[in-house]
């Protein structure tokens, strides 16, 4: 299934949380912490200022949620991405 956003919205890849402690703890999957970056994969066609690949800061409780060919992804509005990560 492939997702094409409208209008000035963004579809992210979000980046999986932290697996492992600093120490070297395995942290189980449901107490990992949902991280803010991810990967731009598409673009709407209005008003955007990032490209696809690009890797992005957004705010934390922005967008809808979808799964896509099994795979988290994040519907957002280009308001909400705060800084691209070089």
């Amino acid at each position: 299934m492939a997702v094409k956003p409208i209008g000035s919205r963004v579809l992210i890849e979000v980046k999986a949380g932290e697996e492992k402690t600093s120490s070297g703890l395995y942290i189980p999957t449901a107490a990992q912490e949902k991280t803010n970056t991810g990967t731009v994969v598409a673009i709407g066609d209005k008003d955007i200022t990032v490209t696809i690949g690009q890797t992005v800061v957004f705010d934390k409780y922005a967008g809808t949620q979808i799964e896509v060919e099994g795979k988290e992804m994040l519907l957002l509005d280009m308001e909400n991405i705060l800084a691209v990560v070089q």
